[in-house]
């Protein structure tokens, strides 16, 4: 069975728009573990425009399942982690001013920066993930960093679903085959949705987490997030 981590910043972003405390983050969070949930995302950009710092702190209190802390590892992240120590740091190269992820690493160029970083969070207990695009060649770059998984970065395979599921599936079957061959840990994650999320499981040999923000909170206005929740588990089996 694939874990489905659900991606909280979404709710965070709707408190953050009346500046009360409504949706509650923590409340949240515990609501969709009970409903199903195997772990928490969060993915803190330095501005905190929807996910704050101090949230990282508060929910690693209250997670039951797995804490799952995204972002850049620049030197404040770098803090925050070693900090709260969740149980997975996944290292994603966005920019300050990213509206979202929207690229992998190149493993290869920045092998030396990875490696510290990755050495650093496993010294102190946290498994590592690092965000990457489908390229078996990146994948052997990733497995010379020491990390012990990698996240596959599933927008262009949610872009070329809807017209050719098959052509859209191949390179992210090749890179998982790879990882599966170096014995690395894989993770999916970006624009996954109740439409493309069971033939992209289907397709991708042992794929141990999926991370899913955006679309399970916007099918939930539709379904209620009990009812997403479950939807997605019955499609990871």
């Amino acid at each position: 069975m694939t874990s489905l981590s659900v991606n909280v910043n979404k709710i965070a972003t709707l408190r953050n728009a009346r500046g009360g405390d409504m949706p509650n983050l923590v409340q949240t969070a515990k609501d969709l573990e009970s409903f199903g949930a195997q772990g928490i995302t969060i993915h803190p950009r330095p501005d905190e425009r929807h996910i704050r710092y101090q949230d990282a702190h508060d929910l690693k209190e209250v997670v039951q399942t797995e804490l799952n802390i995204e972002g850049n590892p620049i030197p404040k992240f770098v803090d925050l982690v070693l900090a709260v120590k969740p149980a997975q740091v996944t290292l994603v190269p966005d920019t300050e001013d990213a509206i979202t992820s929207n690229a992998g690493w190149d493993t290869i160029q920045h092998k030396s920066f990875l490696t510290e970083v990755i050495q650093e969070f496993k010294s102190n207990g946290i498994r590592t993930s690092i965000f990457l695009d489908p390229d078996p060649k990146q994948v052997d770059g990733a497995k010379a960093t020491g990390t012990d998984r990698i996240e596959l970065y599933t927008e262009a395979y949610a872009n070329g679903f809807p017209k050719n599921p098959e052509a859209a599936i191949a390179p992210y079957a090749e890179t998982a085959k790879r990882a599966v061959e170096l014995e690395i840990g894989l993770n999916a994650g970006h624009d996954l949705n109740l439409q493309n999320i069971a033939y992209f499981h289907q397709h991708i040999p042992n794929l141990l987490e999926v991370s899913i923000g955006h679309a399970l909170i916007c099918e939930s206005l539709y379904f209620g997030l009990e009812n997403v929740v479950n939807q997605y588990r019955a499609k990871l089996v």
